[in-house]
């Protein structure tokens, strides 16, 4: 359960983002909080006690981007529906989060890790919208 409540919160990031970057508001209709903003708080606590050099930013930014790309044509005809598709989604996240640590020293790589592991502790006690 936890694990899906992960896996929806990322896919809406990457849809919202991908909205905002096509011109869109979001990802819900009539406005709400743009993609890139999305995409902004989510690295704030991504990279949270990290210093990033301009040449590690370029790459996670380039990273992202493939990132909001395979996950929206993950996404297209209900894929959040089918567990297999669920699961490829988790695997690609996970692929992307290795692929970001990757470009990190060891020491943000500690960081990194221990942010990445209290992220879904934030939104814990949230509710899915739609559910009550």
């Amino acid at each position: 359960m936890r694990a899906i409540r992960i896996l929806t919160a990322a896919a809406l990031v990457f849809v919202a983002s991908t909205a905002a970057a096509q011109g869109g508001q979001g990802a819900r209709a009539g406005g709400g909080q743009g993609g890139e903003a999305m995409q902004q708080r989510q690295n704030e606590m991504l990279f949270k006690g990290i210093t990033l050099t301009e040449a590690q930013k370029t790459k996670i930014d380039s990273l992202q981007a493939a990132q909001r790309t395979a996950m929206q044509a993950a996404m297209q005809g209900g894929g959040m529906q089918d567990p297999a598709a669920r699961e490829k989604m988790m695997e690609m996240r996970q692929k992307h989060q290795a692929e970001v640590r990757v470009v990190l020293t060891t020491e943000q790589q500690v960081v990194y890790d221990k942010n990445l592991a209290e992220m879904p502790q934030r939104g814990a006690g949230r509710r899915p919208p739609g559910r009550r």
